[in-house]
């Protein structure tokens, strides 16, 4: 029977097989992907645990800028112990660059690098490495002028933490101090304008629920949650914080000192969100010797 290109990659992804051993196990059994497995097991081309079953929540984030453009993406791995790996650096950097090109993160799955799609590249490393990985997501941002910082870099362009910064004048020294106060403030928005609404409305029924507590008049509690809530997104947006470079103004204050306006940032850091699955060393051990 005719084995498609869809069955390949999909054993591939299955069991980190080369490509020409996923088609001849395909071949040999029919095309029937449990088998062929099995198959690849039998020749040692397979490890018996299905890799992309594997939580990958390490890895790096990587930050590129090109003219008024930046990028930042994340490459996930099972381990810090790959992110410090010399090929899977090259290999993220590689990412970083094509990603300059694209528009979304599906859009960078799709393209091509060194001659392969970066789906099929990432694929490709996993078999050489042995360790689940993945393209999870990708942002931009771009203005006159965009700024990058990276936060614990494992190399040059690519650490923990990668933060871009986009300007409307001022210059890129100024834009770096900006993104090094983003890595440690972590905003949620650029301004008041940009948060959710329900966010901004979760946090006022908390203060009045807070506020009622207390037992004072309705006149007290109306301005107690005007002024809680004025302090809540200072804190919380970027341009109501205070400057971490000099906390006697604010990141507006600084950039207008600056001459500049931000208008966009974005902030990466490895494996946020990613729920991680903690298992103690006596554990592993245990589940080891019962194979």
């Amino acid at each position: 029977m005719a084995i498609t290109a869809a069955q390949v990659k999909e054993l591939r992804e299955m069991t980190g097989a080369g490509m020409m051993d996923a088609k001849k196990a395909l071949v040999e059994t029919d095309g029937n992907v449990e088998a062929a497995v099995d198959w690849l097991r039998t020749k040692g081309l397979a490890k018996a645990a299905k890799k992309s079953d594997r939580t990958a929540a390490e890895g790096l984030v990587a930050v590129k800028v090109e003219g008024g453009k930046g990028v930042a993406v994340e490459v996930n791995s099972e381990t810090d112990f790959v992110a410090k790996n010399a090929d899977f650096q090259q290999m993220v950097g590689g990412i970083a660059d094509v990603a300059l090109t694209v528009s979304d993160v599906e859009a960078l799955k799709a393209a091509d690098l060194g001659g392969k799609t970066v789906s099929d590249v990432i694929t490709d490393k996993i078999a050489t490495i042995g360790e689940n990985m993945s393209v999870r997501r990708m942002a931009t941002v771009e203005g006159e002028v965009v700024a990058a910082y990276v936060h614990n870099a494992a190399t040059a362009g690519m650490g923990q933490i990668g933060v871009l910064v986009a300007l409307k004048g001022g210059d890129e020294a100024f834009g770096r101090q900006v993104a090094m106060h983003i890595a440690a403030a972590n905003p949620a928005a650029l301004s008041e304008a940009d948060l959710d609404p329900a966010v901004v409305e979760k946090e006022k029924q908390v203060q009045i629920d807070i506020a009622k507590e207390s037992g004072k008049p309705d006149a007290v509690i109306e301005k107690m949650i005007v002024g809680r809530m004025k302090k809540f997104l200072a804190e919380v947006t970027l341009t109501g914080q205070q400057f971490a470079l000099n906390p006697d103004i604010t990141v507006e204050q600084a950039a207008k000192e600056a001459g500049a306006e931000i208008v966009g940032f974005v902030r990466m850091q490895v494996g946020e969100g990613i729920e991680k699955v903690e298992e103690d060393f006596a554990a592993e051990v245990a589940k080891a010797a019962q194979g």
